[in-house]
């Protein structure tokens, strides 16, 4: 992302209301793959999902939410987003990385992070892990405070009613129990591999019709 891309990027969010009802009614409701990892099969090629590695937010009839842990963004920068954002203090006391989080509304900054800190327009995803999407958490952040692990991701991966399901039935995924580990975690090129080890799955031997965990 070149300079003034993140500089429009970061005009657009500061724009947006971070607590909004999107965010609420993608996270209203639990249930499928929640909480879970969705992992794409070695067939899957599209740009956005080859060998992602998904931490699903929520799962329902209503559709399904998610953020993409493996595709690290090197600018903007978090020092970079937070000056343009203008959240002081300048340089940050901490600071957390950036994700391409999706192909949805790339303009979104949402941050997912362990559930030792809520703040407003946080939703708990399950009892480790809960979403954000108010500046409360970049400002804490900032301030040398905020929840222990965390990232910020820019879109999200999202799927209209049944949409997800149908993938499942057509072996574009697995899924997988998540830990704060692989979700936290800066190994980002063994972060696919390592998330199907959680199934004692090799890749290499997995082909369209495997089926899913």
């Amino acid at each position: 992302m070149d300079p003034l891309a993140w500089t429009r990027l970061a005009a657009k969010m500061r724009r947006v209301d971070w607590g909004d009802r999107m965010a609420r009614t993608i996270l209203n409701g639990e249930g499928g793959l929640t909480g879970q990892l969705l992992i794409a099969m070695p067939t899957m090629n599209t740009a956005h999902f080859a060998q992602a590695v998904i931490y699903m937010c929520t799962h329902t009839i209503e559709g399904a939410m998610g953020i993409v842990l493996n595709r690290p963004l090197a600018r903007p920068s978090f020092d970079d987003l937070l000056e343009q954002l203008e959240v002081l203090p300048a340089p940050p006391t901490r600071r957390i990385e950036l994700f391409r989080g999706g192909p949805v509304d790339s303009a979104r900054g949402l941050v997912l992070h362990t559930s030792d800190w809520t703040g407003e327009g946080s939703m708990l995803v399950d009892d480790e892990v809960a979403l954000t999407s108010s500046m409360d958490v970049l400002k804490a952040l900032a301030d040398g405070g905020g929840p222990a692990r965390g990232l910020l991701a820019l879109g999200y991966a999202g799927w209209g009613p049944g949409q997800l399901d149908r993938e499942m039935h057509d072996n574009a995924w697995l899924s997988a129990p998540s830990t704060l580990d692989l979700l936290f975690d800066n190994n980002h090129e063994t972060k696919w591999r390592r998330a199907m080890a959680i199934l004692k799955v090799d890749p290499l031997l997995l082909s369209g019709t495997a089926g899913h965990a």
